[in-house]
């Protein structure tokens, strides 16, 4: 059986078999047919590794490694920002509680 079981029932009009038991038959057959052409595709691809999709991958990885330290970064700048926000506040705040007014004696 080859890739002409998706277009003939080989099954229809044998003897023994009624028309449903041919078709169920012939459902079997092209999944098998199916499975065999993915497990030889599927060997196909372990034993040779594609070059362009190795190519891919590497460039992905590289711009992976490029938005990682792009994010770090970033975070790092949120945090100084928060940090640098927080002294100000501080400072703001020392002000405020400093009493200015004269003392009167």
């Amino acid at each position: 059986m080859s890739t002409q079981i998706f277009e003939v029932n080989p099954y229809e009009n044998h003897p023994e078999l009624t028309q449903t038991e041919a078709e169920v038959l012939w459902e079997y057959a092209k999944l098998n047919q199916r499975l065999k052409i993915m497990i030889t595709e599927t060997k196909r691809l372990s034993q040779l590794p594609e070059e362009h999709l190795l190519k891919d991958l590497r460039n992905l990885e590289t711009k992976m490694g490029f938005v990682l330290t792009l994010f770090q970064a970033s975070v790092w700048g949120v945090i100084n920002e928060q940090a640098a926000a927080a002294d100000s506040s501080e400072d703001v705040d020392l002000d405020t509680i400093t009493d200015k007014t004269p003392v009167v004696r």
